[in-house]
């Protein structure tokens, strides 16, 4: 088993980087057209690359492992053992706007929870992930460093949440918190800033797909943290039907919630 979980983390993040190539070779051009899909958000050319990158290059590693992915309506059926989950563009608005904060998502999914994954950053250069022990680490020019949530202060706590989808309802239960930062970022960023000890406590009370979650909720349970329903604070699952979200919290143990 280990030597799977070592194939699958080599994997991971070379394709993790691969399909940041193939976003960055798009993001250069002077122009990017986008379409929109049936629920209205955008989709580009950068997308669709680094899908065909991920999805044949898994098919190679690990074929007969089912694979999920946003891009390919066929392939989302509900699992109830192990596959992948994969958004291979996490932040196409922000990809648009060019503002960097945009993700390539990797994860393994077994009984409905997420153990490994990768979150990479291509315009940011940072790249995330799940060793074969399952621990997560930030790989940089240095190496490899090893990632821990935050012990947080309740009295002046670090808050990042959605750049491009804040509602009222997540306005008010930050403000029901002492705050002492708040920022906001784009895609399955936020989960690797909580992760990396940078913010403890993002809040999620608007619609999220499975596919958008779960490499950065891998990542942060592997540094510690805990990404549960809103509602019952229970952890989050995967591999339900129709492949949407519950509101979530995602968060660094020792963050003392109001009431919600």
């Amino acid at each position: 088993m280990l030597s799977f979980f070592r194939d699958l983390e080599q994997v991971f993040r070379d394709l993790a980087l691969d399909a940041g190539a193939a976003i960055m070779a798009v993001h250069a051009k002077s122009e990017i057209s986008a379409a929109a899909k049936a629920d209205a958000s955008p989709v580009t050319e950068a997308d669709l690359a680094a899908d065909a990158v991920i999805t044949a290059g898994l098919a190679r590693a690990f074929p007969g492992l089912p694979v999920v992915t946003e891009e390919q309506a066929q392939s989302q059926i509900a699992q109830s053992g192990r596959f992948i989950l994969v958004d291979p563009l996490d932040g196409t608005r922000e990809f648009l706007r060019r503002n960097g904060e945009f993700t390539v998502n990797i994860a393994l999914i077994e009984g409905g929870v997420p153990i490994r994954g990768v979150v990479y950053a291509p315009a940011l250069g940072r790249l995330f992930y799940t060793l074969a022990d399952g621990a997560s680490v930030e790989e940089t020019t240095e190496g490899l460093r090893a990632l821990a949530v935050a012990m947080p202060d309740n009295r002046a706590l670090r808050v990042v949440a959605s750049k491009s989808h804040r509602d009222s309802a997540t306005d008010a239960l930050i403000a029901r918190h002492q705050v002492a930062e708040l920022v906001s970022a784009g895609s399955s960023l936020k989960f690797a800033l909580v992760a990396a000890g940078e913010a403890d406590f993002y809040p999620r009370l608007g619609r999220t797909m499975e596919w958008d979650t779960a490499a950065g909720d891998a990542l942060l349970r592997g540094a510690g943290g805990v990404v549960v329903n809103a509602h019952d604070l229970t952890p989050l699952r995967y591999g339900k039907a129709g492949f949407e979200n519950p509101h979530f919290l995602a968060m660094a143990p020792g963050v003392q919630l109001s009431s919600l």
